[in-house]
């Protein structure tokens, strides 16, 4: 189903944008502060940010991914579109805590 796989490039794409903006804070502050538990959230940003980007890769431009996904069942579709969007409502948290 075509909703599966638009969701789930949005949610890549939404968490593409936080990812961005939090990584931006994150190295800031390691920047003006050098603390170490920023350093590691930036690193976290950063490996998070690059599996999104594949993600997107894969569910834009993959031609194969992109059959693949919209033939197999809708169980699997659903799991799929869950985990991008589970990793958007974390960041979607993190990013309420660090912009407020």
């Amino acid at each position: 189903m075509e909703v599966w796989l638009n969701a789930a490039r949005a949610a890549a794409g939404v968490n593409v944008l936080l990812l961005l903006a939090l990584g931006s804070v994150w190295l800031r502050g390691y920047r003006s502060h050098g603390a170490s538990h920023t350093l590691g959230l930036l690193v976290f940003a950063v490996m998070l940010l690059v599996q999104n980007l594949l993600w997107l890769y894969f569910y834009v431009l993959h031609p194969d991914f992109i059959e693949w996904f919209r033939v197999t069942g809708t169980d699997v579709q659903v799991g799929i579109t869950l985990l991008c969007g589970l990793e958007l409502a974390a960041l979607a948290f993190l990013s309420w805590i660090t912009f407020r």
